[in-house]
């Protein structure tokens, strides 16, 4: 698993008009290649009188898995430059699809390949951009009365909560860097004067919004 990778902040579409053809970019988290295929294949069925239904994948640690495919598009005007744009954002494991419905008027070559690519950027830029960052799970269980300083510790530490729990004791579920876990244990087991019941949790990833 990577320390940390850029993906998309959510699943969803957008539409660009270019030339009175329309653009409408499908963009969506995948885990693996058939996951791919599966929603590129979705999409194909949702808009199957469309002109174009082009795609491009992009899958694995080191994007083992890629591809760019026209759908009857000119070659290398269409799946190519929407690979490349994630790419050049280095984004992972995401699958993009951009349905065209054609206006009348032919771009051209060079045309194409802007208006993919654009297409592609915009939502992108519409949706957001997340980093993921691998963490440990770390939780901490205080009797009430410590919630809110500990609350305010946290803050100023800038660690995040995942979630509060409220029982016979409150437990805060802290994510916490994998270099950062046993320091952090000793440093809640202190502000705490000893009463904190320290669990270390699962290993999941936090995200993060990045500025376009």
């Amino acid at each position: 698993m990577l320390d940390t990778y850029l993906t998309v902040k959510t699943n969803g579409s957008h539409e660009i008009i270019i030339q009175k053809s329309r653009f409408i970019t499908h963009v969506k988290r995948t885990v693996d290649e058939a996951d791919a295929q599966h929603f590129i294949q979705s999409i194909k069925k949702a808009h199957y009188q469309a002109s174009h239904n082009c795609s491009a994948y992009l899958i694995g640690d080191r994007d083992q898995f890629q591809k760019a495919n026209d759908d009857g598009e000119p070659s290398g005007t269409a799946g190519v430059p929407m690979l490349e744009v994630l790419k050049k954002r280095q984004l992972k494991n995401m699958t993009v699809v951009v349905t065209r419905y054609f206006g009348g008027t032919k771009l051209g070559a060079g045309g194409l390949v802007r208006a993919y690519g654009s297409a592609v950027s915009e939502t992108l830029n519409t949706i957001g951009i997340v980093r993921c960052e691998l963490m440990t799970i770390v939780t901490c269980a205080v009797a009430y009365p410590l919630l809110p300083i500990l609350e305010n510790l946290l803050q100023k530490k800038a660690l995040g909560i995942q979630k509060i729990d409220y029982s016979e004791n409150v437990s805060l579920s802290i994510y916490v860097k994998h270099s950062e876990v046993s320091e952090i244990s000793d440093w809640l087991i202190n502000v705490t004067n000893g009463t904190a019941n320290i669990t270390i949790g699962d290993v999941l990833y936090q995200e993060h919004v990045v500025p376009c």
